[in-house]
């Protein structure tokens, strides 16, 4: 299961919310089955509807 708090402390390099959303959908093609959003993305650029971009990466990437 991936977590998304878990993502922001493995990618600490992560700069943007393009970035997390790249970073979400190469989880996803790795395998990940699932996805939790825990936490907020702290960057300045996160959008308003941050979870259901988040998710569509996120289901996007796995059905490839």
């Amino acid at each position: 299961m991936l977590w998304l708090s878990e993502l922001l402390i493995q990618g600490y390099d992560l700069d943007s919310f393009e970035a997390l959303t790249e970073a979400v959908k190469a989880r996803a093609s790795d395998g990940e089955v699932f996805f939790r959003m825990d936490v907020r993305p702290p960057f300045p650029d996160t959008p308003e509807d941050w979870e259901n971009r988040l998710e569509a990466a996120f289901s996007t990437a796995q059905k490839r």
